[in-house]
């Protein structure tokens, strides 16, 4: 990824609704030929897609909660990874090192949300060994913006 190909996926992170003419401000560029690099960024999986970053409290769904899983080797864990893919309320699931085998992101209605993605999913998921669920209070800091690396310089 060059400068411009940076500049322009930057500014698309601070402002997804950009036009082309904005973007090919910053590109340096004339609008038909950001449209290409657009173009080729999602082409190459650059830009994975277009969405609206929305109030999680606005569309129902305030609690934050982060879920460490012991989860059992062989089928169970392929099994938990198709639960985690299939539930909408686990935003993200990484697995990670340390003495538990996944970290799951969730976001909830409220409480009794909580409680039942808890007892009906979670636990009922085949190897689950233990859970151990940290409730966010509130958030200092949520993003979905990326550090883009600056573009390497050629010699």
């Amino acid at each position: 990824m060059d400068e411009i190909d940076r500049n322009i996926t930057v500014a698309l992170q601070l402002d997804g609704s950009a036009g082309l003419a904005e973007l090919a401000k910053v590109a340096g560029l004339s609008v038909s030929a950001t449209a290409e690099r657009v173009k080729r960024l999602e082409e190459r999986g650059v830009i994975r897609g277009w969405r609206a970053d929305l109030d999680p409290a606005e569309v129902g769904c305030p609690v934050l909660v982060h879920v460490l899983a012991e989860v059992a080797a062989g089928p169970e864990d392929a099994s938990f990874r198709a639960m985690a893919r299939e539930s909408e309320q686990v935003l993200e699931c990484h697995a990670v090192t340390g003495g538990w085998t996944y970290l799951l992101k969730l976001r909830l209605a409220d409480l009794a949300a909580l409680d039942g993605f808890l007892s009906e999913r979670l636990r009922a998921a085949p190897g689950v060994r233990r859970v151990q669920t940290l409730l966010a209070l509130h958030s200092v800091k949520e993003t979905s913006i990326l550090p883009v690396a600056p573009a390497e310089i050629e010699e």
